[in-house]
């Protein structure tokens, strides 16, 4: 009975109104602190920055108070101009705060090298596609007299001998020197 008592008592009542206002009152300032560190309200549109060479692009950034992080460079694509920027995130007309990072995929100078596979002692038949698979294009074939006829010799790079593991800028045009079947 007393409990009951003292759940009905002013200073009860009064203690528990005063903590559900003040519970309040910390939840509506951490709510107004909260807006005001985190910057909610503030909105920077990323620019399109695609086509446009690294210092171009840095620049832009920094003008919006943006920060530019390049990441690994891609394949080389033909469509766009060596060292340009091909992609970004996030992407243009995003909203982001001040000082955020871009990131930047740059078109390389041109193609990588790739090791040129071991097609040596193969058919021409079967040389041609390995040699595309890998991304080479295979150009002139040059007969020369062997008893083994379709039979890959030797492969050349602008007229040059280029061995199996050498390295070649992709889609570069290899020539294949074969056998005519003759002794």
């Amino acid at each position: 009975m007393e409990f009951l008592n003292f759940l009905k008592s002013k200073a009860f009542i009064g203690s528990v109104i005063a903590a559900i206002i003040l519970v309040i009152a910390l939840g509506f300032g951490m709510l107004r602190y909260l807006d005001t560190s985190t910057k909610h309200s503030q909105r920077i549109v990323v620019p399109n920055l695609k086509t446009l060479s690294m210092a171009r692009a840095k620049l832009q950034l920094e003008q919006k108070t943006l920060r530019a992080a390049v990441e690994e460079s891609a394949n080389f694509n033909p469509k766009f101009p060596p060292l340009t920027v091909i992609d970004q995130k996030p992407q243009a007309g995003d909203f982001v705060k001040e000082n955020r990072k871009i990131y930047l995929v740059v078109n390389p100078k041109d193609y990588r090298k790739v090791k040129l596979p071991d097609v040596i002692q193969k058919t021409k038949r079967q040389a041609r596609p390995t040699l595309q698979s890998v991304g080479f294009r295979v150009g002139k074939t040059i007969y020369r007299p062997d008893i083994a006829r379709n039979v890959v010799l030797e492969m050349r790079h602008d007229g040059k001998v280029v061995r199996p593991g050498d390295l070649v800028r992709k889609t570069s045009i290899i020539d294949l020197v074969v056998g005519d079947g003759t002794r």
